[in-house]
């Protein structure tokens, strides 16, 4: 099946948020708790990978970013 250009573009949009959600958990100290949040990364995407309803799909989209920016900031205090 052909992706029509916003189909594509969404999926482009998911793709760059899960390689960024990995990159940063890549950045967690703690061996276990990379470990948690990348597995609970990959089921979360994977749970929601036929969803097709494109408010739904912005919507996650939106919370997905939402949780990386969390996580960041939690990285970048931890630093400090």
């Amino acid at each position: 099946t052909s992706l029509s250009p916003s189909q594509f573009l969404r999926r482009q949009q998911v793709l760059q948020l899960y390689r960024k959600i990995l990159r940063a958990i890549r950045e967690v100290p703690a061996e276990a708790d990379r470990q948690y949040l990348k597995d609970w990364t990959r089921e979360e995407f994977r749970r929601n990978k036929g969803a097709t309803e494109e408010d739904t799909i912005r919507m996650m989209i939106t919370q997905g970013n939402m949780q990386l920016q969390e996580l960041q900031r939690t990285l970048k205090l931890a630093k400090s």
